[in-house]
């Protein structure tokens, strides 16, 4: 059980601090013009893939010190 709550802290930690980092970002210079949807369609699905690489490298990093 407290493996579910400890993954589960650590990826609500990550995502905080990988929306706070992507907040510096502006994404909207990299896309054309009136392509707003999948801009931030491609925002998500980054902010999703750091959130979980993040979250998976802390986790294994914390027990692997541990044990």
């Amino acid at each position: 059980m407290e493996y579910i709550v400890v993954k589960f802290a650590i990826y609500i930690l990550s995502a905080i601090i990988v929306i706070w980092s992507m907040d510096a970002v502006n994404i909207n210079a990299i896309f054309k013009k009136n392509r707003v949807v999948q801009a931030r369609v491609f925002y998500l699905v980054l902010a999703l893939v750091l959130i979980y690489l993040l979250g998976s490298f802390l986790y294994d990093f914390i027990y692997l010190k541990l044990f």
